[in-house]
């Protein structure tokens, strides 16, 4: 039986319409990464989201870790041992508790996404639906390759049924793929591109409304500007006209341990979403580095983001940026073309495709990755192929490869390149804003 919600129940969730209004008045919308086991914090979070009135924000509610791979007892039996969780068990609260939770959000008009990491994610979607909660964020590849050992198949599998479930249960269903994000870094830009659009046509293809697509910073602006600037293209070459959108996260490696430093990244990484024109940004804080965040830590990064629209506006591409530009939509066209020919199911393309190598992720070890290709950061910071492996990529690509195994130190330093960069200014040149 279909059980869609009405217009009303989800009128205050609606994290497309939500962002597309807020792009109306030339405000990207600010999101953090929030997520406490407790439903009183929990709910305190979200109100202190709601009353950030100056400028465009969404609520999240982060999973835990129990939740995530489907242990839903664990987690009610450790709040009433005081032990603390990573994120609030959606399955495992009652209804009452969780509408209790959202309510700071539903009365102040702002939209709440379920962030999870579930590569099996279909009792979260069942929970969404009962309580009118319309936005979610994976995928079959994003929330399958880096996070366990799932075959690619079930997880395929599974997120079909979850779509199809959001399709007939939630009413403006949406969907942010995470394939913006994967392993968190060292991913070349294309093959991030790449899996945004498959992602999101799997999506769409199973009924699912409206999706976003990420992009996770890298090593380098230029490249940066130029990749997101190729999503864009792909998206509208791809996608149907207003379904999508584009949500950028701040730096998902590793992070600057001082506050200085961290300070610095989260305003620089605003500063480049706003000035690529990004609707939403994912925001950071200055305790990645060493714990959960608190409430206050998440307020006071999303003010100093928020302060990079005083200063800045979208920007149009520089000579370098467009030559990434056009790299970065040539090799992530050639990677959505492979896997539309493969065959019309996606699902079964992607499976094909990655058994083929076709696409395939550095540095992922799942069994159902290849795991040939491999990056490097060359002298300008950008990522760069080492071996590209069995990518569908044209040869006569200027950056192609080094075809080097990199050292153990060489990738040691790679990962901790943007942390050490960060931290070694920590004591120059602080933010120009004030959060």
């Amino acid at each position: 039986m279909n059980h869609k919600l009405g217009s009303n129940t989800a009128l205050f969730f609606r994290l497309h319409n939500y962002v597309a209004e807020q792009k109306l008045r030339d405000r990207t919308v600010w999101q953090p990464r929030m997520g406490f086991g407790d439903p009183e914090k929990m709910k305190a979070g979200l109100a202190a989201v709601a009353d950030q009135c100056d400028f465009g924000r969404s609520g999240t509610i982060t999973l835990d870790a129990y939740t995530r791979v489907g242990d839903f007892e664990t987690p009610l039996n450790s709040l009433r041992s005081g032990v603390a969780l990573n994120g609030y068990p959606i399955v495992s609260h009652d209804m009452e508790t969780t509408n209790e939770v959202v309510s700071p959000a539903r009365i102040n008009g702002i939209p709440v996404q379920i962030r999870h990491g579930t590569s099996k994610p279909q009792a979260i979607f069942a929970r969404m639906a009962e309580l009118g909660l319309e936005a979610t964020e994976g995928g079959p590849i994003s929330y399958c390759l880096p996070y366990g050992r799932l075959p690619l198949a079930e997880a395929v599998a599974a997120w079909e049924d979850s779509c199809k479930l959001m399709a007939n249960r939630i009413e403006h269903g949406h969907i942010e793929s995470f394939g913006g994000c994967m392993m968190g870094q060292l991913c070349a830009p294309s093959i991030l591109v790449a899996i945004n659009i498959i992602e999101a046509l799997f999506f769409l293809q199973h009924g699912v409304s409206t999706a976003s697509l990420s992009y996770a910073q890298g090593t380098s602006d230029a490249q940066d500007k130029g990749a997101i600037a190729a999503l864009r293209r792909l998206a509208k070459e791809y996608l149907p006209f207003g379904t999508w959108h584009i949500v950028f996260y701040m730096y998902m490696g590793v992070f600057p341990k001082t506050p200085e430093g961290a300070s610095r990244l989260i305003y620089d990484a605003a500063c480049l979403a706003v000035r690529s024109g990004c609707e939403r940004v994912i925001v950071k804080t200055i305790s990645e580095a060493i714990q959960i965040p608190t409430i206050e830590q998440n307020i006071y990064a999303l003010k100093l983001s928020a302060s990079a629209e005083r200063k800045y506006g979208q920007e149009p591409l520089t000579d370098r940026e467009k030559e990434h530009y056009e790299e970065v939509y040539m090799e992530a066209k050639s990677m959505v073309d492979a896997v539309l020919n493969e065959s019309a199911d996606l699902g079964k393309a992607i499976i094909n495709c990655f058994r083929t190598g076709v696409l395939d992720v550095p540095y992922c070890l799942h069994l159902d990755n290849r795991g040939q290709t491999r990056t490097y950061i060359d002298g300008d910071g950008c990522l760069r192929w080492a071996d590209r492996g069995a990518l569908p990529l044209n040869r006569s690509v200027s950056y192609i490869g080094r075809h080097k195994q990199l050292s153990s130190s060489e990738f040691l330093n790679m990962l901790d390149y943007k942390a050490s960069l960060y931290d070694l200014r920590a004591s120059q040149v602080r933010p120009d804003c004030h959060a």
